[in-house]
């Protein structure tokens, strides 16, 4: 079975106008979504994380200064990119209860796997910086959660947002039973991802791939790199950070992907969880700004999903 986590308060998170992390991204997935052939996904709303979560991935300090910068009303510049609005806070918040949830379900054996659509993203937030649209990292505290709270032993990320995961990154950075595979352009915002930053225990794999490179480059990096890499670490559940900016049609990069190569990595990463680890997939929202690519690379992103599970 796949699990899908909804996030209703992620419609309530509102950027300026004009802004590339607009509402109008979970409408279309949410439309996308509900077509029939999606009928047999189980569905659930994220729930809000506690704190207790939280600090899993950032500081005290931290969690309370974003709380502080929430408005009363109209928008809160976090930084030159990242806003926030009175629904934000549950937004962000919820993001990470549906990430968690979402690794409870997989690892209690009520889902095969899950993808949990929800915004903001969280990849570029950092320990003690919001930043790229991101107030909290989602996707490394849910990794966090499944070594401190299930047991784990080894976790694997991979993030192929066609931005480097800064903060996934930042927050794994030290923690040696978690691997972070990045692949995403280079150069391009926020500038870090060289292959040679490598963690503090060699946990870290970037794979930067050129401007106006496709579905061959990619395919290529992850059979030569990424998926050995993944086969070495025998992790017992993969989390991806499923980003779609990397699609030819996106505004905000340079990668020249399809469709196609979206279900493509999305079938190689399940079938190493198959081999690995029970078929053990969480997948979680982060990029992907124009609308229609988007919904048309999350529905063949599922697709994958939920015929694994079938």
């Amino acid at each position: 079975m796949t699990l899908l986590v909804e996030n209703p308060a992620g419609l309530d998170h509102l950027t300026p106008p004009g802004h590339p992390e607009r509402v109008e991204r979970l409408e279309e997935i949410n439309e996308a979504l509900s077509a029939p052939e999606f009928d047999d996904l189980t569905r659930i709303e994220a729930p809000m994380a506690d704190e207790a979560s939280l600090l899993l991935g950032h500081p005290q300090l931290y969690i309370d200064a974003v709380r502080r910068q929430i408005p009363d009303s109209g928008r809160q510049a976090l930084d030159p990119d990242t806003w926030a609005s009175p629904g934000s806070w549950d937004a962000a918040v919820k993001g990470v209860g549906g990430c968690l949830a979402a690794v409870d379900a997989v690892l209690e054996g009520r889902a095969r796997n899950a993808f949990v659509a929800t915004r903001p993203p969280g990849h570029h937030a950092e320990k003690v910086r919001a930043m790229g649209f991101c107030l909290f990292s989602n996707v490394a505290i849910a990794a966090r959660h499944a070594l401190e709270v299930h047991g784990l032993s080894r976790v694997a990320v991979v993030d192929f947002d066609v931005h480097h995961g800064n903060g996934t990154q930042d927050v794994l950075w030290d923690e040696p039973r978690a691997l972070f595979i990045s692949s995403h352009q280079m150069p391009l915002y926020p500038g870090s991802g060289a292959a040679s930053e490598r963690g503090g225990s060699d946990n870290v794999l970037n794979l930067p791939l050129a401007p106006g490179s496709g579905g061959a480059e990619m395919r290529a990096a992850y059979q030569t790199r990424a998926f050995p890499r993944l086969r070495a670490w025998q992790p017992e559940l993969i989390l991806i950070s499923a980003g779609f900016d990397a699609h030819a049609d996106d505004p905000l990069a340079n990668l020249m992907w399809r469709e196609e190569d979206f279900a493509w990595i999305t079938r190689g990463l399940c079938d190493l969880a198959d081999e690995l680890c029970g078929g053990r997939v969480v997948s979680t929202l982060e990029g992907g700004y124009d609308l229609a690519a988007l919904a048309a690379s999350v529905a063949v992103h599922v697709t994958e999903l939920k015929e694994r599970s079938a």
